[in-house]
């Protein structure tokens, strides 16, 4: 039987800050929109956090109005608020 240290993302707001790593690391298409598979892929699959701890992270950071999630479920969108948090 395998025990399950600590996961690194468990805490939504480090999800948060590594997500905005991803987010930073890209440049936004027009409108400051930032395709969201640019943050998910290396959050859930390089940095191996889990399905569950990237979307508890990425509402956490819709709730503290850091990141704008676009209707279409395709875009995030730095808030200004957001871009300056993790300076």
């Amino acid at each position: 039987m395998k025990h399950v240290g600590n996961r690194p993302y468990s805490d939504p707001e480090k999800a948060v800050r590594r997500l905005t790593e991803h987010a930073r690391a890209f440049e936004p298409i027009r409108d400051g929109r930032i395709y969201i598979e640019k943050i998910n892929y290396p959050l859930v699959y390089i940095d191996k956090a889990s399905p569950a701890e990237y979307w508890a992270g990425l509402q956490y950071a819709i709730k503290q109005c850091w990141l704008e999630y676009h209707e279409s479920g395709a875009f995030i969108r730095m808030k200004p608020a957001g871009a300056d948090l993790f300076d």
